[in-house]
């Protein structure tokens, strides 16, 4: 079988930090991690629908992006149906007077065999293969394939909403995996620090025709980079 890597995976710059081209105009799509469960103290692979509530401090986590976020203009939500992603999106969507539209395309990467197993290792060696071959399937689950399909899916629904600000709620692996498909300034070395924490935000700007670039990863610094109309 021929192999299929990531598109953008790896990206074209030598930097250890995102450097590439930052676009003026365009979307902003706000990539937002829930909040913490039981199951993420616990380093549970907790993939499956609908998943594990937030925990106290989840709530908590949730309801701090309201003012986190406050001066967005944010004209959409979406976010995963599993239900800390849609408890994290609950109170920023009331805050703005806005229904938040649940994508099931929008879920973590299913750990299929792994899941609510503690050890990470196999399902950490499948995310990393799909950098050169994305046709590599989790063990009784999607392959890479699979998941940038229903992921970009998503994310074409939300940019064909017209909104030019727009926040979309999902899961750590899910975001780092398509933000290393889909985002050409990302490298390899960068992804292996980037974590997404429970409530992170991720700010790529861009669109679905023209690709997208990471503006900033929550509290990571990113280098100076050159700026290019759409």
């Amino acid at each position: 079988m021929a192999s299929t890597a990531l598109p953008g995976s790896g990206g074209p710059s030598a930097a250890g930090s995102p450097a590439a081209t930052t676009y003026i105009g365009g979307m902003h799509l706000l990539l937002v991690r829930h909040g913490r469960t039981a199951a993420n103290v616990d380093f549970l692979l907790d993939t499956a629908h609908p998943g594990s509530p937030l925990d106290a401090q989840g709530l908590a986590q949730a309801q701090a992006l309201v003012t986190r976020l406050a001066g967005e203009p944010i004209e959409a939500i979406f976010t995963s149906d599993h239900t800390r992603a849609r408890q994290t999106a609950a109170p920023l969507a009331a805050s703005r007077g806005l229904s938040a539209v649940l994508h099931p395309g929008l879920r973590e990467v299913q750990a299929g065999d792994l899941e609510m197993g503690v050890d990470w290792v196999p399902y950490v060696e499948v995310l990393a293969a799909w950098h050169h071959d994305a046709t590599v399937r989790m063990p009784g689950s999607e392959s890479g394939v699979e998941f940038l399909a229903r992921y970009d899916a998503a994310i074409s629904e939300l940019a064909a909403t017209g909104a030019e600000r727009a926040v979309v709620v999902s899961h750590g692996a899910a975001i780092r995996v398509w933000a290393a498909a889909r985002c050409a300034n990302l490298t390899r070395e960068f992804l292996t620090r980037a974590h997404v924490p429970n409530t992170g935000v991720i700010r790529v700007i861009g669109s679905v025709h023209d690709g997208w670039q990471v503006e900033s990863w929550d509290d990571l610094p990113l280098p100076p980079v050159a700026k290019t109309h759409l």
